[in-house]
């Protein structure tokens, strides 16, 4: 199985004041800081290496959790720097730790799905990334994609395309060459890679039936919360 990136570097600000003093990594859900649920999650789904993107407060997550051990999991960090980096710069900069081949997510989702799905149908295709889709309908988040005989054709989170009923579910796998025509150390977005892809005809989708569950904003926190408890009880 492939390495996870997680993306972990933002400011969180929508979960102001909590966020002002620990990272939204570390923000507790259900009994614990919300990066365990995750590398539980990635455990159990066959995963063996994270490679956590981290920035605001960073420190903190690495000292809060190491080297994974105890979670099962092997688990590496590269951090931003005095600059961020952005979703992109910072996978850009974690390539040398990531390799050739590798899952992207966010450091505020949790995606109970078959990851070795993802994989198998990205390795049977000849893509150089396969993004996961969700209908979604506008029903959690606003629908951003436009996903059709396999094929992720659209990619817009400005809301400037009409008629969108997927959004990206928050999981990829992607070809460390995706990022081969961005420099290091500048900022910038996923978006711009997926968009590139896009363009090129080399993006993938995949559709997932699950819904996903996140803890970027209040509201998603407490209804992760919930889900997370009934999960464990």
């Amino acid at each position: 199985m492939p390495p996870v990136a997680i993306l972990a570097g933002g400011l969180a600000t929508r979960l102001y004041p909590v966020t002002q003093s620990i990272p939204k990594s570390l923000v507790q859900v259900a009994g614990k800081p919300f990066i365990e649920h995750q590398l539980n999650l990635l455990r159990a789904k066959g995963v063996a290496r994270v490679v956590l993107c981290a920035g605001h407060l960073g420190d903190q997550i690495k000292f809060a959790i190491g080297d994974g051990k105890r979670f099962g999991i092997s688990v590496d960090y590269s951090f931003d720097g005095e600059m961020s980096l952005g979703t992109g710069g910072a996978v850009k900069k974690a390539l040398p730790m990531l390799g050739d081949l590798f899952f992207v997510m966010y450091g505020d989702s949790y995606l109970d799905i078959d990851f070795s799905s993802v994989h198998g149908y990205f390795m049977a295709g000849d893509r150089n990334g396969v993004m996961t889709v969700f209908r979604n309908r506008d029903r959690w988040g606003k629908s951003n994609v436009v996903f059709e005989e396999g094929v992720v054709s659209c990619y817009d989170k400005t809301a400037g395309t009409s008629g969108l009923e997927y959004i990206d579910y928050g999981l990829s796998l992607l070809r460390g060459s995706c990022f081969e025509s961005f420099k290091d150390g500048t900022c910038f977005d996923l978006g711009d890679v997926y968009r590139r892809l896009i363009l090129c005809r080399q993006m993938s989708g995949i559709e997932v039936m699950e819904r996903f569950y996140e803890i970027g904003s209040v509201s998603g926190l407490e209804e992760t919360g919930k889900y997370l408890r009934r999960k464990l009880s």
